[in-house]
C-alpha cells in the first residue's frame, strides 16, 4: 500500500528495480489481477508496476473528481512521482489506455512508448442516457451494496465475462467474482462510468508526441476494433494491429501472446530501454 496525496494505493511490483520500468494500467471494473499473467513474463526483462486505479480493488480514499479522466490521470502521475520512477513503457487496457494518454498529455509521465489493448477511446454509444443513469446509481449509497449482494447470490461474474468475448482462466474468474462482491469496488466503477468524458482527450490527441501502438481484437464485442483505427488517425505517431480473435480481455486470455506483441511494439526488451534512477 502506497500513500500518494489523499489516496491509499494498492500497488504490485515485480522485477529488478535497477531495470527500466513498465507501468501497467487496467480498465474500468478491473484491478491489478488483470495483469496476473503479463507481469511475471515482463518481469524477466524489466521492472513492472501495476496498481488498482482510484475507486477500484484495494485502493482507497478516492474522491469523485478522482474518478473522472483528468482526475484519474493526475492521481496516477502523483503515484508515479511518489514511487520515484520514470516509466519507459506504459501499457494500458481499455479505459486504462485513456488514463495513460491523458497523463502523458498532461506531462505527468513521459514514457518512450504507450501500448494499448482494446483501447476504449470512443464515447459510449447512447452516453446521453447511460451517463445520467450511472450517476444516479452512483449517487445512491444502496446501489453498490445491492449489486454486491446479487453477485454473492448469483453468477454475475460469468455473465460479465461472457460479454467480453474472452476465455480466461479460473483464477481470473475468481478475481472478478471477488471484486463484484465488494461494494467499494462497485461504487468506484459506477463513479468512473458516471464521470467519464473522452471528448476533451480526443480533441488533444494531435498534440501527443509519444509513439503509440494500439492492439485490438476484431471479435471484441465491447470496444470495436475500428475505435483503435479511428484514434490512430488523430495521433501523429501511431501503429495499429488488429488480431482476428481474443475478445476484450485478450491480454488475460493469452498473456504469452500479449507479451510478444508488447515486445514487438517496443522494438526492444524493456531492459534495453533507458535506465531508471
Amino acid at each position: 500500500m502506497v500513500r500518494a496525496g489523499h489516496i491509499e494505493w494498492h500497488v504490485q511490483e515485480l522485477g529488478d528495480p535497477e531495470l527500466a520500468t513498465a507501468l501497467l494500467v487496467h480498465g474500468t471494473g478491473a484491478a491489478t489481477h488483470s495483469f496476473r499473467g503479463l507481469m511475471p513474463l515482463m518481469a524477466r526483462h524489466c521492472r513492472v508496476i501495476a496498481m488498482d486505479l482510484p475507486g477500484h480493488g484495494f485502493t482507497r480514499g478516492a474522491r469523485e473528481e478522482d474518478l473522472a479522466l483528468p482526475g484519474m490521470a493526475r492521481a496516477l502521475w502523483q503515484l508515479v512521482e511518489t514511487l520515484g520512477v520514470a516509466p519507459a513503457l506504459a501499457v494500458g487496457h481499455s479505459a486504462g489506455v485513456a488514463v495513460l494518454l491523458q497523463a502523458t498529455l498532461d506531462g505527468g509521465i513521459r514514457p518512450e512508448r504507450i501500448v494499448g489493448f482494446n483501447a476504449a477511446l470512443e464515447p459510449i454509444r447512447g452516453n446521453a442516457l447511460l451517463s445520467p443513469l450511472a450517476r444516479l446509481m452512483f449517487s445512491n449509497p444502496l446501489t453498490a451494496r445491492m449489486v454486491s449482494f446479487q453477485a454473492r447470490l448469483g453468477n454475475m461474474a460469468d455473465h460479465l465475462l461472457k460479454a467480453t468475448g474472452s476465455r480466461i482462466d479460473e483464477k481470473g474468474r475468481a478475481c472478478y467474482a471477488m471484486l463484484l462482491r465488494e461494494p467499494a469496488h462497485i461504487h468506484g466503477a459506477l463513479g468512473m462510468m458516471a464521470n467519464w468524458r473522452l471528448e476533451p482527450l480526443l480533441a488533444h490527441l494531435g498534440a501527443l508526441t509519444v509513439p503509440v501502438t494500439l492492439i485490438a481484437a476484431a471479435d471484441d464485442p465491447m470496444v470495436p476494433a475500428r475505435v483503435s483505427r479511428q484514434a490512430a488517425e488523430l495521433i501523429a505517431d501511431c501503429t495499429v494491429e488488429i488480431l482476428p480473435r481474443g475478445g476484450h480481455l485478450m491480454h488475460e486470455a493469452d498473456p504469452q501472446r500479449a507479451v510478444g506483441l508488447i515486445a514487438r511494439a517496443a522494438g526492444k526488451d524493456c531492459a534495453a530501454s533507458r535506465s531508471v534512477a
